[in-house]
């Protein structure tokens, strides 16, 4: 079933006078419980797609149809609505605030969702759990390796039950055994939960691990593969 479907999108940014088309008539279609990712030079469009598809961003044409309704013309307000409900995101930077607990970080989509405080603390740690993180859910930032931190932000994107992930190189900063553990938790959350994962990448060895690959060149979707994923090698 598709969860997300892209027809003749379009964005246009504009500096003074000048118009730059990043990405130009996108179709696309994404189904439920896909394990995928978008590929792609630097300049290519890639990291623009990932905000449309977030809803970070609103496309200048086109439609963009998640789970059946047309989020392109949404406002603001609207559209931090639809990621709070529907959307997680996981960066390469981590993104977590250095002097609070991992499990504190964790909490903080709840908290701007106005959840309930004691179910708060209870969903986290067992975000946090399924990331293998059970025992260190008091742990500061500081006290954690790069791929410790890295599942802290995976667990925060858990948090909310989204439909998607989208993690933008989530790899980037960790070694090659490092990576291949992230990757691994997201494959089981994927087939576990059903979560649909776009990685968005320019890392071919990470992008061999997924099973279709969207290749974004100049704005434009150049090629759609699908394969059987590889095992990403790693030494001791």
């Amino acid at each position: 079933m598709a969860l997300i479907e892209m027809i003749n999108l379009g964005k246009v940014y504009k500096t003074g006078t000048v118009e730059v088309d990043a990405l130009i008539d996108i179709n696309l279609v994404i189904n439920t419980g896909e394990f995928l990712a978008i590929m792609g030079p630097s300049g290519s469009g890639k990291s623009t797609l990932m905000n449309l598809l977030g809803c970070l961003d609103a496309p200048t044409s086109g439609e963009y149809l998640l789970d059946g309704k047309d989020v392109s013309k949404l406002g603001r307000d609207q559209r931090a609505e639809v990621r709070s409900q529907k959307i997680g995101f996981v960066f390469q930077g981590f993104n977590l605030l250095p002097r609070i607990s991992a499990v504190r970080n964790v909490e903080l989509p709840l908290i701007y969702g106005h959840s309930v405080k004691k179910s708060r603390r209870t969903n986290a740690e067992e975000a946090l759990r399924l990331v293998g993180l059970g025992d260190r859910i008091e742990h500061l930032p500081s006290q954690l390796s790069g791929g410790q931190q890295q599942r802290v932000a995976i667990a925060r994107a858990l948090v909310n039950n989204p439909d998607i992930i989208l993690a933008d190189e989530p790899t980037g900063n960790l070694d090659t055994r490092t990576s291949a553990e992230i990757i691994d938790i997201f494959r089981k959350l994927n087939q576990e939960r059903q979560i649909t994962f776009v990685l968005v990448t320019h890392d071919r060895d990470i992008g061999a691990l997924t099973d279709r690959r969207i290749l974004i060149r100049d704005g434009k979707i150049e090629g759609d593969e699908s394969f059987q994923p590889h095992k990403l090698i790693t030494t001791n």
